[in-house]
């Protein structure tokens, strides 16, 4: 692929070097406001002589001098008389007082009162969990977040693209961002691209990928390979599912669904690999848009991918355990915008909807969707409880990685919701931002911590355990207050964030330690929040 000349220009740090090097590596021991070496004692044009230089022998000629000549003379000498006293010790003045004496009968009689009280106590602290899982740090710990890495590809930012989408290989060294728009408009013809860095590599240029794909349409989602570094599965404005190999610059398309009856007919707006039931190490792509369809795919030969299994979200089969507005007359489909899957159980995920309820769904679903749609497989209604809504859609679910029930969502409203799976109303609702939230992402090392992506250009980090209100570190990602529209934890390096926003640059920030190691009954805590009754 061609790529645009540009001309090479030195950001903070390679202007120090450019400063470096101009003035030969080492700074110069005299320089501008330092002055050299005093070759002699001089006022304005008069030379003094050194009395130094003359008791050293040096001789020195004077040619005029403004000042009279000083005359100097000891007056006196004065010597200090010393004494020795026989005692190294004075005898205590008045209002000393001597040194107390215990009286140890008393005190062996209190120890002895006191005893079984003290091994009682003792005894009571061995017993007790509540320093379970501390450790002592004697270092200081970090308390900022700095960016480590700015990313861009400058013919997407060039185009007015956004980044819609970040995500991190199985080693962790590599991050990948999509290309596409997520504002009103018909994205589906849009040119856009699939860039990647290998942040480990030397020599990284922030503004030029390691791998760059071309695609015919907005790429609105995307998502690595669980075991294999170089794939990566993306949904496009058209409906489409693909996956790449970034490691086959020349031919990266491995997979594609093309435009069948089978294919999405909305935005793909999220992709997720899941291991086959009966082959763990085999994985299969899952793919959801607002055309109400949730749907399998497998890689095939000749270079498709064929829908295995299929489900769809209608209203008449939506469960009624919470009050919802009624849809559009003739509307049938939900349109899903976000998906989340259990960490203990593999076939219990959550999605989220236009319609601002979050959804619990089953893979084993057995009953059929009441929908036209066509498909080569019967699509089944997935739906299990329904929860109760946002003020708007929800635009990100993430389930949590340390507790089975509990699961995050944010949408337009500016609010994230913590819902339990056992009930529809939720824990607790935090307002984060006047604007929309695009994101939302539990921690992978902290029970209690997570992260949200504002539409006025923050990235927001929360610890449950400090503050439920508020958060702890709100981090700036665009000066303009443009939006950030995705985020992602690095499961490898855990010190590693990733954001994505408006400006089409990609933001890799590192986290302090108060973000990655875990505090003292965190994961009890957690287990008290859980068991929490909404009210």
């Amino acid at each position: 692929m061609a790529t645009r000349a540009r001309p090479w220009r030195l950001g903070p740090a390679g202007s120090a070097g450019a400063e470096k090097l101009a003035t030969g590596g080492a700074a110069s021991a005299e320089g501008p406001g330092r002055p050299g070496p005093l070759q002699d004692e001089t006022l304005g044009v008069a030379s003094v002589p050194s009395r130094w230089r003359d008791a050293q022998g040096f001789r020195g000629e004077t040619k005029s001098c403004q000042t009279a000549s000083v005359a100097t003379a000891d007056a006196a000498s004065q010597a200090r008389k010393r004494a020795d006293a026989e005692v190294q010790t004075e005898a205590p003045g008045p209002g000393v007082l001597p040194a107390p004496r215990h009286d140890s009968a008393r005190l062996a009689a209190f120890l002895r009162r006191v005893e079984a009280t003290v091994v009682r106590e003792l005894n009571r602290n061995w017993r007790s969990h509540a320093f379970d899982g501390f450790s002592v740090n004697w270092t200081e710990p970090q308390r900022t977040v700095t960016c480590l890495h700015t990313l861009g590809y400058p013919p997407a930012q060039g185009q007015g693209l956004h980044v819609t989408s970040v995500s991190w290989n199985t080693t962790g060294s590599v991050v990948a961002c999509a290309y596409g728009r997520l504002d009103d408009g018909d994205w589906s013809t849009l040119k856009s691209f699939v860039c990647a860095w290998n942040l480990d590599r030397r020599g990284l240029s922030p503004r030029q990928p390691s791998a760059v794909v071309e695609v015919p349409s907005a790429v609105m989602c995307l998502a690595f390979h669980p075991t294999q570094p170089s794939h990566v599965a993306g949904g496009l404005y058209s409906g489409e599912v693909l996956v790449w190999d970034l490691s086959r610059p020349e031919d990266p398309l491995l997979w594609c669904t093309g435009l069948t009856d089978d294919t999405h007919t909305d935005p793909v707006y999220q992709v997720v690999w899941l291991p086959e039931p009966r082959h763990s190490h085999h994985f299969r792509v899952l793919s959801v848009a607002t055309d109400g369809k949730v749907l399998l795919w497998q890689g095939v030969g000749a270079g498709q991918l064929q829908l295995t299994e299929g489900f769809a979200l209608v209203v008449q089969q939506l469960p009624r355990n919470t009050k919802l507005k009624k849809p559009p007359r003739g509307e049938t489909e939900v349109g899903t915008t976000a998906v989340a899957f259990s960490s203990f159980d593999p076939s219990l995920f959550v999605l989220g909807t236009e319609g601002g309820f979050p959804l619990k769904c089953s893979l084993a679903a057995e009953e059929a969707a009441l929908t036209r749609m066509p498909s080569s497989v019967l699509l089944r209604a997935p739906a299990q409880f329904t929860f109760s809504p946002h003020g708007g859609p929800v635009y990100s679910v993430s389930c949590s990685p340390f507790h089975r029930n509990l699961f995050l969502s944010a949408g337009t409203d500016g609010h994230v919701h913590l819902y339990s799976m056992l009930q529809a109303q939720a824990l607790t609702s935090l307002r984060l931002s006047p604007k929309y939230l695009f994101a939302v992402r539990w921690s992978p090392v902290r029970p209690l911590v997570f992260a949200a992506a504002s539409g006025e250009g923050d990235v927001q980090l929360f610890d449950l355990q400090k503050s439920s209100q508020k958060p702890t570190v709100s981090i700036k990602q665009t000066q303009d207050g443009s939006p950030v529209y995705c985020l992602e934890f690095n499961r490898q390096q855990t010190q590693l964030l990733a954001a994505g926003d408006a400006q089409g640059t990609v933001k890799v920030w590192q986290l302090s330690s108060e973000f990655t190691e875990q505090g003292p009954r965190e994961t009890e805590d957690l287990e008290q929040l859980a068991e929490e009754v909404a009210t």
